[in-house]
């Protein structure tokens, strides 16, 4: 059954500020195969006029239940301007449009910003101290595309998978850290905008 994405409730964000970080890491056990569940891109030439890039992410389905794409999107001053948890099922596809589903509510008001970074976390429901968080999994893949100045207002569209990374502990840790303080101080802002799976095909 496809499910509706939803964005971080304030809950969470002041949750994550008062009592650490509701994310575990390396909770699941990684499946034969491709262990990776940190990934980065980049996002370009995001203004009026030009193409709409976007992100797209599968659920592998080898651990046979709801995986979490926990997105952070940065301008290119390193500064995170959006972020948010969208559920993905086994086997289904989400795809994000970068201008208005995860640039659209930015923290710094003004429009979006023109390019940075994005980083995503595939992660898995797991308890916490009773309640519901995330850790880590291994299962979701994705692959962005990115927009190329072709001069004279001339744009093109390539596409590559999102780069494998390595995940530090300070990394970790700040990243919903961080999305829970630009969700409270947005006061609505900072979000992103969880479509319904396969949304934009």
């Amino acid at each position: 059954m496809k499910t509706a994405g939803f964005s971080l409730l304030a809950a969470l964000a002041l949750a994550l500020m008062f009592s650490g970080s509701a994310l575990g890491q390396n909770t699941a056990v990684n499946p034969p195969g491709d262990p990776s569940y940190y990934f980065v891109t980049y996002y370009s030439n995001n203004v009026s006029g030009a193409p709409d890039a976007t992100l797209r992410l599968i659920n592998d389905g080898d651990q046979g239940q709801n995986l979490v794409a926990g997105i952070y999107v940065f301008d290119d001053s390193e500064e995170m301007e959006a972020c948010g948890y969208c559920p993905i099922t086994p086997d289904g596809i989400l795809s994000e449009d970068v201008k208005t589903e995860l640039t659209n509510n930015t923290l710094t008001p003004g429009g979006p910003p023109s390019r940075g970074v994005i980083k995503v976390l595939s992660l898995l429901y797991i308890n916490v101290g009773g309640g519901v968080g995330y850790g880590t999994s291994a299962g979701i893949h994705g692959w962005a595309s990115h927009v190329q100045s072709a001069g004279a207002s001339k744009y093109a569209l390539t596409e590559t998978p999102l780069a494998d990374s390595n995940l530090s502990p300070g990394e970790f840790e700040n990243l919903p850290y961080i999305c829970g303080v630009a969700q409270q101080l947005g006061s609505g802002r900072a979000t992103i905008t969880c479509t319904a799976e396969d949304h934009d095909f």
